[in-house]
C-alpha cells in the first residue's frame, strides 16, 4: 500500500511494538510449556544454583501452577500481538479491527474496574478480603517444602515481606484445612514470625508461642497491602496511566491504520 507519512508512522510502531511483544509471549509460552511438559529438567537446573529461596520453588505442586500461569499469560500475550502484527505488516483492516476491538474491550474492563472499586469501596474492601480468605481456607497448606504449593509460598513470601500474617489476622488460618491437618501443635505458620532468613524464625518457639515481641500474629496482610499501595500511591497511578495510554496508543494506530487502508483503497476504485 502507497501510504502517506502518518499512516507509516503507525504501521512502524505497531510493527516494533507487537513483534516485541510476540517475541516475549512466544518465550513466556514456551517456557510455560517446558514447565508442564518436563518439570525434573527445571528443578535440576534450579538446584544447581545454591540458595535457599530457591529451593522452594523446586517443588512439582509449585512448578505445575506456575506453567499454567505463564501459559495462560503467555497465549493472550501472543494472540493479541500475532493480531497487531500481522494486521499492521499484511495491511489487514480485518486483524486490525479485531485488535483494536480487544484492546478496547480489556481497557473498558479496567476502568470499569477502578470506577466500580472506587464506587462502592466497602464493598469491594468485603469481595477482596472474601477472595483472599478464601485461597487461604481452600489451599493453604503446610510451610513442608514437600507439601507446599504456589499459593502456599505466595501467603509465605507476603507475610514474610509485608510482616504480617493472614488477610485479617493468625485466625484465618483455622479454617485452612490443609493447614490445620499439619500444623500439629504449631499456632501461626512460620511466615508469621520475625525471621532471621527466608521462612526461618528467630525465635525458634514462635509457631508454637507467638507474641507480638516475636511475630506479627495480630497484623493482617490486607492492611498492609492497603498501607503499602498508599506508601507508593504516585507509582502506582503512574504505573496505571502508563499502561492505559499504551493501550490507547495501539487502538488509536490499529484504527488510524485501518483508515488509512481504507482511504487508499477507495482512491485506487
Amino acid at each position: 500500500m502507497g501510504c502517506d507519512c502518518e499512516s507509516c508512522i503507525a504501521k512502524s510502531l505497531l510493527s516494533v511494538f507487537n513483534f516485541v511483544f510476540f517475541v516475549l509471549g512466544s518465550i513466556v509460552l514456551g517456557v510455560g510449556i517446558w514447565l508442564a511438559a518436563d518439570k525434573s529438567s527445571f528443578i535440576a537446573l534450579l538446584k544447581m544454583v545454591e540458595s535457599d529461596q530457591l529451593e522452594h520453588f523446586t517443588q512439582p505442586a509449585v512448578i505445575e501452577q506456575l506453567a499454567y500461569f505463564l501459559i495462560a499469560i503467555g497465549a493472550i500475550m501472543f494472540f493479541l500481538s500475532f493480531l497487531g502484527y500481522c494486521g499492521a505488516i499484511r495491511e489487514s483492516q480485518c486483524l486490525l479491527t479485531t485488535y483494536g476491538l480487544f484492546l478496547l474491550v480489556i481497557l473498558i474492563l479496567e476502568v470499569s474496574a477502578c470506577g466500580l472499586a472506587a464506587a462502592y469501596k466497602d464493598r469491594a474492601k468485603t469481595e477482596t478480603k472474601n477472595y483472599l480468605q478464601t485461597t487461604i481456607s481452600k489451599y493453604y497448606t503446610s510451610n513442608d517444602r514437600n507439601q507446599s504449593d504456589a499459593v502456599t509460598l505466595m501467603w509465605n513470601y507476603l507475610m514474610s515481606e509485608m510482616h504480617c500474617c493472614g488477610v485479617d489476622d493468625y485466625r484465618d488460618f483455622n479454617a485452612a484445612d490443609k493447614w490445620v491437618e499439619s500444623k500439629g501443635s504449631r499456632i501461626i505458620p512460620e511466615a508469621c514470625c520475625m525471621q532471621t532468613a527466608v521462612f526461618e524464625p528467630l525465635d525458634k518457639n514462635c509457631p508454637y508461642s507467638p507474641s507480638e515481641s516475636n511475630s506479627y500474629y495480630k497484623q493482617g496482610c490486607y492492611n498492609a497491602l492497603i498501607d503499602w499501595i498508599m506508601y507508593n500511591r504516585n507509582l502506582v497511578i503512574i504505573v496505571a496511566i502508563g499502561v492505559g495510554l499504551v493501550q490507547l496508543l495501539a487502538i488509536f494506530l490499529a484504527f488510524c491504520l485501518c483508515k488509512s487502508i481504507d482511504k487508499y483503497r477507495g482512491m485506487r476504485l
